[in-house]
């Protein structure tokens, strides 16, 4: 009875885990379709206003100007990064990437399915003034692929949905790499000696094995504020913060209980506002054309949607064909893992928080970007779903077996 507890508790959080995932992805598309409504209404010009109307946080010498859009993205998204950063922590110590053979797949799928995108983005751009935004299509948006899961049903093996979702973890963590070291403004000295004593501060709250969750929260809060000055983006806080918290303790870690506190709210509030205050695009006539055009816009979608079902799909072919890893990709499993590959290429969320660092000062080259960023997600969604759901088509796929 204790053997099956053991295995039956894992299967429950992931259930419960892509049940939330599911559903926030449905919220983040009726948030961008009202984005997109209101900034091709009559709305638009009052909602571009309220998005960017400036206010101070704080009072004094403390108070922080700032805007809706700035306020949603280096703040609430610090909580998001926050969420991240505990699920990446989760996943490698107690999770499907705790093992070598259970995360080797997914960890150099998730490297595959994020440098054939850049590349292809690269090629298009290489030497022109669009070429930082390289790292837009290599993000995997987990909500909503996790959405498009839930909507082909349950025919799709679980091993399938395990995978998705380790290697979007792993994504996040090369995505939050790449917002690290390549998309930081001039740095601030001074700022990165505060970020450096407050990390060690955590680390030292770890040491001592304290389990309250107060004393991590204030100097978090202080390295964020930190790196908002430091020319590093400030969300990155949110990860460091999530890598010092204690995971001993089961469900009672601290860890742990963070993540079931912060994770409704993230799924729920923080990634639909966020798609709500940047995802709004003006729809001109001849803008599709022009998306289309332009090389950013070629770039992106092509990486989107070719550079991730090529870089996943194959690594992981080459990698199982000589015996590496414990997912089975012979027959049917074969057309599943196109289709999640495929499915890899929804952006999304990630990749509109990269459009806004690589082209934040040039809403021309921002609104290109973000049309094709929601065409490339679209296009991807709508062939995994349909490859997905034609392989579940007939006789129920067994689950892929043990290598």
């Amino acid at each position: 009875m204790k053997s099956n507890s053991v295995l039956v508790r894992p299967l429950d959080a992931l259930q419960q885990f892509l049940k939330t995932e599911a559903a926030s992805g449905v919220l983040l598309l009726l948030a961008a379709v009202v984005a997109l409504v209101l900034a091709n209404s009559g709305l638009s010009r009052a909602f571009d206003h309220a998005v960017h109307l400036p206010f101070a946080l704080g009072t004094g010498t403390l108070a922080i100007g700032t805007t809706l859009q700035h306020a949603v993205n280096d703040g609430l998204m610090a909580i998001f990064f926050l969420v991240v950063g505990l699920e990446i922590k989760r996943e490698f110590l107690t999770g499907e990437l705790s093992g070598r053979g259970a995360a080797i797949l997914p960890v150099a799928a998730a490297f595959g399915g994020a440098v054939v995108p850049a590349l292809l983005y690269f090629a298009w751009n290489a030497g022109g003034p669009a070429s930082h935004g390289w790292g837009i299509p290599m993000a995997t948006d987990i909500a909503f692929a996790v959405g498009i899961l839930a909507l082909v049903g349950s025919r799709v093996p679980p091993a399938f949905k395990v995978f998705l979702t380790a290697l979007a973890v792993v994504d996040d963590l090369i995505a939050v790499g790449v917002i690290a070291i390549f998309y930081a403004g001039g740095l601030d000295s001074r700022a990165l000696a505060l970020v450096a004593a407050a990390f060690a501060a955590l680390l030292g709250l770890n040491r001592a094995r304290v389990r309250v969750l107060t004393p991590y929260l204030a100097i978090g809060v202080v390295m964020w504020a930190a790196m908002a000055k430091s020319g590093v983006h400030p969300t990155v806080a949110g990860v460091l913060l999530a890598f010092t918290l204690p995971a001993e303790g089961g469900d009672a870690a601290p860890l742990r209980r963070l993540e079931r506190a912060l994770h409704p709210w993230v799924a729920y509030l923080i990634m639909p506002v966020f798609a709500l205050v940047n995802t709004g695009v003006t729809l001109e006539p001849g803008f599709v054309s022009s998306v289309l055009g332009s090389s950013i816009g070629l770039g992106i979608i092509v990486g989107l949607f070719a550079g991730k079902q090529v870089g996943i799909f194959g690594t992981v072919f080459l990698l199982a064909r000589r015996g590496v890893g414990n997912l089975s990709i012979d027959g049917r499993n074969r057309r599943y893992l196109w289709g999640v590959s495929l499915l890899g290429g929804i952006g999304f969320t990630m990749s509109l928080f990269v459009t806004g660092l690589a082209f934040g000062g040039e809403p021309h080259f921002t609104d290109t970007a973000k049309a094709a960023v929601l065409a490339g997600s679209l296009l991807s969604g709508l062939a995994g779903a349909a490859v997905l759901a034609r392989a579940s088509a007939g006789t129920v796929a067994a689950s892929p077996a043990p290598g």
